[in-house]
């Protein structure tokens, strides 16, 4: 994947957990509610149909404001990839203010753990620059921070 500077923001950190590990707490409702959002903001509800085209939907509670975000599945590759986008919903009914496409993988780092990626491309340079003003590393930073502890309990 090439990546472009101007709309795409990433990192990469090694987690101590093997790769389907992760993929069970990215495809599982109730593993979501454990890392998806930084504490001590929650997940209120999480609704997975895990093929593409099919539902990733989750509703937040940040500060006692409940904010619903839907989405849709663009690629799937079992233990290895996950692409979601809120630019559409099921059905593939468009967004009206899409933010962005995230794409995760997981790989097998040889030592029993598993190289992370998170990456969020954005429709504009502008877009990009607002998620990383609004504390894009260090949010998605401390999710998989959480994703790290919570998977040593699995």
């Amino acid at each position: 994947m090439q990546l472009d500077p101007q709309t795409d923001l990433t990192f990469t950190r090694v987690i101590d957990a093997a790769p389907d590990k992760l993929w069970a707490c990215w495809t599982t409702p109730a593993h979501i509610k454990h890392f998806f959002i930084p504490k001590p903001h929650r997940i209120e509800a999480c609704e997975i149909d895990l093929r593409v085209g099919g539902r990733f939907n989750t509703t937040f509670n940040v500060d006692g404001n409940v904010m619903a975000n839907q989405g849709v599945y663009l690629d799937i590759v079992p233990n290895q990839r996950l692409v979601f986008t809120d630019g559409y919903s099921e059905g593939w009914k468009p967004a009206a203010e899409p933010f962005l496409t995230a794409i995760i993988t997981f790989a097998d780092d040889g030592n029993g753990g598993t190289t992370y990626t998170a990456t969020a491309r954005h429709r504009s340079a502008e877009a990009r620059q607002s998620h990383e003003d609004m504390g894009f590393f260090a949010g998605w930073g401390v999710v998989a921070d959480q994703l790290a502890e919570y998977a040593k309990s699995l």
